[in-house]
């Protein structure tokens, strides 16, 4: 598939079918694409917790979504996405580069969470990025560790609808030229 087209395709998916199963190898495909991401002097702190087994995600949902998002999840493995905090940004000595501090780390997990979807899109599958999600919940659930700063929770799966795709800004819109 072309790039272009690539990014056309993929929009955030809110339906999935459940009779169809995201397997542990391509999860390991779309981890893989992430890793090729850039980072804070290749730093590569983002961290990924898979919840695969329906009764996790179903655990999970209840737990750590709000009711919508885990409506808009049904159907679908769940990805946690997180990064190693104070290091993307900081020196050696944990003190911040600049005034963005440990907004690097969630930068970075940007990045490597866009080349997680484009993947997925590649491989015929949907993601939706779901931001409002209970962080400590979802701590305690997976037991992980304070070191690491929780970021969003992705969807993935067969969608079972396609969604029409947004209008998006033009570029004028956007960009300014100096």
């Amino acid at each position: 598939m072309e790039f272009t087209d690539l990014l056309e395709k993929r929009h955030s998916i809110r339906k999935y079918d459940a009779s169809k199963k995201v397997t542990k190898d391509q999860i390991d495909t779309v981890i893989k694409a992430a890793i090729q991401a850039p980072s804070w002097k290749n730093s590569q702190t983002a961290r990924y917790y898979a919840i695969m087994s329906q009764d996790k995600i179903d655990e999970f949902c209840s737990k750590c979504l709000p009711e919508r998002n885990a409506k808009n999840a049904n159907g679908a493995a769940l990805i946690v996405c997180t990064f190693v905090s104070d290091v993307s940004g900081f020196s050696a000595d944990k003190v911040a580069d600049n005034e963005c501090g440990n907004g690097w780390g969630f930068y970075d997990m940007g990045l490597h969470n866009a080349n997680l979807i484009l993947k997925a899109t590649e491989l015929g599958l949907g993601t939706l990025v779901m931001g409002i999600r209970d962080g400590d919940s979802i701590r305690n659930m997976l037991s992980i560790p304070d070191t690491e700063t929780i970021g969003p929770v992705i969807a993935i799966g067969y969608p079972d609808a396609e969604p029409s795709r947004p209008i998006r800004k033009n570029i004028d819109d956007i960009l300014t030229t100096i």
